[in-house]
């Protein structure tokens, strides 16, 4: 008999899940309308890791399940800040929807709206300024802040892409 163990256990208490939106899809087919729903989930653990997921499936129920399934395979680490927030100001993109994120001032919290302060919230990120341009399709804003906290940059990271030192980065 194998024992299970216990690091495997405590990652997954860890998590928090969070459902975004249910929505009830039909296709029509031969014999009328076919009914499912769509789950647009958001997984993280409040530590710098976070995921987005869609399921689809009969029942909300199940459509929950594959949308938790999804978003723990598209999990991204964003670095942060010793003050909960994010290096520098960056902008995401996916499909027709647009997002800018920028750090804010420590007590300010998560200025934000829709998808995408819940993707923020579960992140970990705690001090944060955010805005949605061009398009208010939930999933696509989720995809968007996902886009744009994959492409955050720690200031080490940058000095050694360029091989300088992290002062001279300061001086620039």
């Amino acid at each position: 008999m194998k024992k299970k163990s216990t690091k495997n256990k405590e990652q997954d208490q860890n998590w928090e899940e969070k459902v975004v939106q249910v929505k009830r899809v039909t296709k029509v087919v031969k014999g009328g309308k076919k009914l499912s729903f769509r789950a647009i989930l958001v997984v993280g653990n409040e530590r710098g890791q976070i995921g987005v997921g869609i399921g689809k499936a009969s029942d909300v129920i199940g459509a929950v399940k594959k949308g938790v399934t999804d978003a723990k395979k598209h999990i991204i680490n964003i670095p942060l800040t010793k003050s909960y927030s994010i290096p520098h100001p960056i902008e995401g993109i996916s499909g027709a929807a647009k997002v800018i994120i920028k750090p804010s001032a420590i007590g300010s919290g998560v200025i934000a709206g829709g998808s995408t302060r819940i993707v923020l919230e579960l992140a970990g990120v705690k001090n944060i300024l955010a805005k949605q341009l061009r398009s208010d399709n939930t999933l696509n804003n989720a995809r968007a802040v996902l886009n744009a906290l994959g492409q955050l940059r720690t200031f080490k990271e940058a000095a050694e892409n360029r091989d300088i030192d992290v002062v001279q980065l300061y001086k620039l």
